[in-house]
């Protein structure tokens, strides 16, 4: 709840979000967790490489369209961006990779297939950078792996990819720019 509730939504939609997951939260005591039903909590991380050009999806292999690396909160997991850290690292293979605190979205979306067909997860999605190497591994939670030019996505994209693919452009352009706000 302190990541959410310590973070300004870029905008009104993004702030209702941020109302919803709060309210999830302060009326679940389990909403971080897979078992919650009919939504509940998850973490995913978007990664770009060192240059800030070129992200790294996946090709899930339950939903099978490219999207950005995340999943559940474990037990151990104490924060959301933990969580969103350690699921990038588990899905990719890589080391050294370093997490922006701060959520750059929110998305709410009903899952159709896997173990959590009918549930919503209300994801928290934040910026990563790859900051050692560019060499992943492709894990069993993937068909492929693969870099793209924020420019260039792949066909079959989630719309929810590009929408965070704008945000992190505009992130990294405020980062660059000697502006660390998140």
């Amino acid at each position: 709840m302190r990541t959410l509730e310590g973070w300004g939504a870029p905008d009104g939609v993004q702030g209702e979000l941020r109302a919803h997951y709060l309210r999830h939260l302060g009326e679940r005591a389990d909403g971080m967790w897979r078992s919650c039903r009919p939504e509940h909590v998850t973490s995913s991380a978007l990664v770009v490489d060192a240059s800030g050009s070129r992200v790294l999806l996946t090709l899930h292999k339950v939903v099978g369209q490219w999207l950005q690396l995340g999943g559940h909160c474990e037990v151990g997991d104490t924060t959301l961006a933990g969580a969103a850290l350690r699921e990038a690292a588990e899905e990719s293979g890589l080391t050294g990779l370093s997490i922006d605190p701060s959520p750059l979205q929110l998305s709410r979306h009903q899952l159709l297939a896997g173990g959590c067909a009918g549930a919503f997860h209300l994801d928290v999605q934040f910026l990563v950078t790859a900051t050692e190497t560019t060499d992943f591994v492709v894990s069993e939670e993937s068909e492929d792996l693969a870099w793209f030019a924020m420019d260039a996505l792949p066909a079959g994209a989630d719309h929810t990819v590009e929408d965070l693919v704008g945000r992190a452009r505009q992130r990294l352009a405020l980062v660059s720019g000697g502006d660390i706000r998140g």
